[in-house]
């Protein structure tokens, strides 16, 4: 008889799927209203001017122009200007 159980793979042993965070459009580009900027969890970047920021935090563009990051009050924004 055999001194132990079958053994078999651990239950924790699952892993999710990457969730393709990170900057989407770099400063200098070029971008269309509606193009993503950022997709993040939390608030590491805040709108600013030609941006909104959508319900899971993703930042995205209002109005046609370049993206610009900048620190403002110890705080990172990102800009669209036409």
């Amino acid at each position: 008889m055999a001194h132990k159980k079958a053994g078999s793979t651990a239950k924790t042993n699952r892993d999710s799927h990457s969730k393709r965070l990170g900057v989407k459009r770099y400063g200098g580009e070029e971008v269309i209203s509606g193009n993503i900027i950022v997709r993040q969890k939390g608030s590491h970047l805040y709108p600013g001017l030609g941006t909104k920021q959508g319900n899971d935090f993703t930042i995205y563009a209002i109005t046609s122009g370049k993206v610009k990051f900048i620190t403002r009050q110890g705080k990172d924004f990102v800009e669209v200007h036409g």
